[in-house]
């Protein structure tokens, strides 16, 4: 397996912010990021995506691979990069990560999106 090498990316003021962890979300990708037990350097890739009952639909996996594009942000040693399109969409959203009696998982709070599906992974 080859290593690939993260750099940071000199944002301005003019760049768009798009989504920031919660320590829960930081956390849990952490420790999911460990349990992959890879080389490669692997970043939570957060992406949107058309489809889904109200027009777009959230999408993350991790990934070792990056455009010259891609914004990427640092949360404590946790990497998030995202595409330039998703980063309009997704532009002041928090990601959290609850574990609770009604279910554990991720959730993405967007202050961009109008309406949203029952579902909690689509929206406008």
């Amino acid at each position: 397996m080859s290593n690939t090498t993260i750099t940071s990316v000199n944002l301005t003021k003019k760049d768009p912010d798009p989504i920031n962890l919660t320590d829960g979300a930081v956390s849990k990708v952490a420790e999911l990021i460990a349990a992959e037990g890879v080389d490669d350097v692997l970043a939570l890739r957060v992406s949107v995506k058309p489809g889904g009952c109200s027009g777009f639909n959230y999408d993350m996996f991790f990934d070792s691979e990056f455009a010259d594009d891609d914004i990427l942000r640092d949360f404590a040693g946790v990497k998030v990069v995202v595409d330039p399109s998703s980063a309009e969409l997704l532009n002041g959203s928090t990601l959290d990560f609850a574990d609770g009696l009604q279910g554990a998982g991720f959730h993405i709070t967007n202050p961009n999106a109008t309406r949203t599906c029952g579902c909690g992974n689509s929206f406008s």
